[in-house]
C-alpha cells in the first residue's frame, strides 16, 4: 500500500521549517527536530520511493544530520548528568558538567559554519524540487519495509551483545520512521507502539554508555572515581532493560513472521554497512 500524496508532502516541508530554526538557533529542541526529519525524509527517498536523482539532496542531508548529531549526543550527555542522583564527588560531577558544556558549544560552532546561508539556501531549493518529483503513489508498502529492516539484523536466537542493541538501535529508528508513513490501522499503530518502546530502552542504553565513556575519559576509570563507577552501574542497569524490551519485541516478531511462514533473515553484512553510514 502506497502513502499518501499528503503525508510525503509534509516531511518535505516540516523538513524545511526545521532547517531554517536550527539555522537561526541550536538549541537542543531544533537540533533533534532537525535530525528526526532529515531521517524521515532520508527514509521516503532511499527505502520508500528510491529515487537516483535526490543523491546530492540525501548527500547534503547526511552530512548535515551528523554534524547536528555531535551536538545532540552532548544535549543527552548532560541531560543524563543532571538527572543523576549522586552526593559524592559534586566537584569532579561539576568539572564533567563544564567539560561537556565547553564541547557542546564546540560542536555547535562547527554545525553553525556547516549551515552558511549558500548551504541552507541549497537544500530549501533541493527538498522543495523533491517534495514536486516524489511519487507518492509508487512508493513501497511502509510496513513491509520496515518489518523488512528489522529482519536484516540477526535470528532470534543470536545473542544479544552490545552491537546488537546498536544495530536494533539503528534499523529499530530507520523501521518506525517507514511505518510512519502507512496507513493508519491497529495493525501500524501497536507495530509503530513496539519500535518506539524499543528505540527509547535502547536509545536510553546509548545515552548513558557515552556519557559514561566521557566521564572514564576525562576522570579516570572505576577505581579512580566513585562517580565513574555509579555511571558503569547506571549503564549497566540500562542495557538489561534495554535486553529485555528488544527480547520481548523478538519474539512478537518471530511469531508474527512464522504466523505468516516467513523466517528472519540473516544479513549481517547489510546491517554493518548501515552501523557504519548512521
Amino acid at each position: 500500500m502506497s502513502i499518501t500524496r499528503e503525508r510525503s508532502k509534509v516531511v518535505f516541508e516540516r523538513l524545511d521549517r526545521d532547517l531554517v530554526k536550527l539555522s537561526s538557533k541550536a538549541v537542543p529542541e531544533n537540533v533533534h527536530r532537525f535530525r528526526t526529519s532529515t531521517r524521515r525524509v532520508q527514509t521516503l527517498l532511499q527505502e520508500l520511493s528510491p529515487q537516483r536523482k535526490q543523491k546530492k539532496l540525501l548527500k547534503l542531508l547526511g552530512r548535515l544530520r551528523k554534524r547536528a548529531g555531535k551536538v545532540r549526543d552532548l544535549d543527552v550527555q548532560l541531560a543524563a548528568l543532571r538527572s543523576l542522583r549522586f552526593p559524592q564527588e559534586p566537584r569532579r560531577k561539576t568539572q564533567l558538567m563544564h567539560r561537556l558544556i565547553e564541547l557542546r558549544g564546540e560542536q555547535e560552532k562547527k554545525l553553525g559554519k556547516a549551515l552558511d546561508k549558500a548551504t541552507v539556501r541549497e537544500v530549501r531549493k533541493k527538498l522543495k524540487r523533491a517534495g514536486k518529483e516524489t511519487d507518492a503513489e509508487a512508493t513501497r508498502d511502509p510496513l513491509a519495509v520496515a518489518r523488512r529492516m528489522l529482519q536484516q539484523i540477526e535470528a532470534a536466537d543470536a545473542t544479544v551483545t552490545e552491537a546488537v542493541l546498536h544495530q536494533y538501535r539503528i534499523f529499530g529508528k530507520r523501521a518506525r520512521y517507514a511505518a510512519e508513513f502507512a496507513a493508519k490501522s491497529p495493525e501500524a499503530s501497536h507495530f509503530i507502539s513496539e519500535l518506539k518502546r524499543m528505540q527509547d530502552a535502547l536509545g536510553d542504553w546509548r545515552d548513558w554508555l557515552t556519557l559514561t565513556q566521557s566521564a572514564s575519559e576525562l576522570l579516570g576509570d572505576v577505581r579512580e572515581s566513585p562517580l565513574v563507577a555509579e555511571l558503569h552501574n547506571v549503564t549497566g542497569a540500562k542495557f538489561r532493560h534495554a535486553v529485555t524490551v528488544l527480547s520481548h519485541l523478538r519474539t512478537k516478531l518471530g511469531a508474527s513472521a512464522e504466523n505468516k511462514g516467513q523466517a528472519p533473515a540473516r544479513a549481517a553484512k547489510s546491517a554493518q554497512t548501515a552501523v557504519s553510514a548512521a
